[in-house]
């Protein structure tokens, strides 16, 4: 039986899990992902689990964070005034935000603090800081 090489385009069930076993995400309840390894589509850590895998085949592994979405930085903590937000939005701590950069890219935000005249933003991976389990379940080698 053929295994899964590096370059390959693979299709992938996946359930993704916290530390305290909360489900986060999982394709279980949709078609499985398809992917081609390399092409920096997937976090490294899950990516390189892939490789040698056959058909059929599931493990649960395990991705550090340094092989997922990396330590939280500092840095990508951000105060900024009330006034700048648009006026319908009542913000509350936990609110996912969306930036929209000049190039048309987003980056997702999520509010951490709310004071009397602004609020802290976290643009950080919602992930980040974290060790993932994933269990995985390899559909087909395409």
């Amino acid at each position: 039986m053929s295994r899964v090489k590096e370059n390959d385009k693979v299709k992938v069930h996946y359930t993704g899990k916290l530390k305290t076993g909360q489900i986060f995400d999982s394709s279980l309840e949709r078609e499985p992902i398809e992917v081609t390894l390399g092409q920096g589509q997937l976090i490294p850590g899950f990516e390189k689990e892939l490789v040698n895998m056959e058909v059929n085949e599931k493990k649960t592994i395990t991705v550090p964070k340094e092989e997922a979405y990396g330590d939280i930085m500092e840095e990508l903590f951000h105060e900024i005034k009330k006034a700048e937000l648009p006026e319908d939005i009542q913000p509350e701590i936990g609110m996912m935000l969306v930036a929209k950069n000049p190039d048309g890219t987003e980056n997702q935000l999520r509010i951490t603090d709310v004071k009397e005249e602004s609020i802290v933003i976290d643009a950080n991976h919602v992930l980040a800081g974290q060790d993932l389990t994933f269990e995985l379940e390899l559909v087909a080698i395409l």
